[in-house]
């Protein structure tokens, strides 16, 4: 059985809780090793709901937790460039909601500080990895399928 990834999630927002955590639970990679957020009591509610164990009251307390490996980033989008630039400073790989940053600017500074702390930074976007997609790009790519002339898509949650 492969070894998993122990994961610090910064924020109990709801569609993490919902959805994305739940989903993280079930992957033989990751297990959920703590939650934080800026009320506590919030933190332990999630923590309840997903059957974690650790809970902090503080993103800084949870980022200097020594077992957390990598940090899971559902806060809202404004925040999300400050929090990936500490975690990354805290020596911990990061998954990111959507977007990275709000600008190029902030992707180049991010870009920079994960050469230099050879950390991962991922922005959690299904479309790229999932089975669905990888196929269709393989049947593209194979011709299998003729020439592509138009690409049309929406995302329904």
């Amino acid at each position: 059985m492969p070894r998993k990834i122990k994961f610090g999630v910064l924020g109990a927002a709801d569609d993490a809780v919902k959805r994305v955590l739940p989903a993280m639970k079930n992957c033989e990679y990751c297990e959920i090793y703590a939650i934080a957020s800026r009320n506590i009591e919030k933190a332990k509610w999630a923590a309840d709901k997903l059957d974690v164990e650790k809970t902090y009251g503080s993103y800084e307390d949870l980022l200097n937790d020594k077992e957390v490996e990598a940090v899971y980033l559902p806060l809202p989008n404004h925040l999300h460039v400050e929090w990936i630039k500490k975690s990354l400073k805290a020596g911990k790989h990061v998954l990111c909601e959507k977007p990275l940053s709000l600008n190029a600017d902030e992707i180049k500074d991010l870009i920079k500080l994960r050469d230099e702390t050879n950390l991962k930074v991922s922005e959690a976007f299904m479309v790229r990895t999932h089975p669905q997609w990888l196929k269709a790009k393989e049947l593209i790519e194979s011709g299998e399928i003729g020439k592509l002339e138009l690409i049309n898509g929406s995302l329904v949650l």
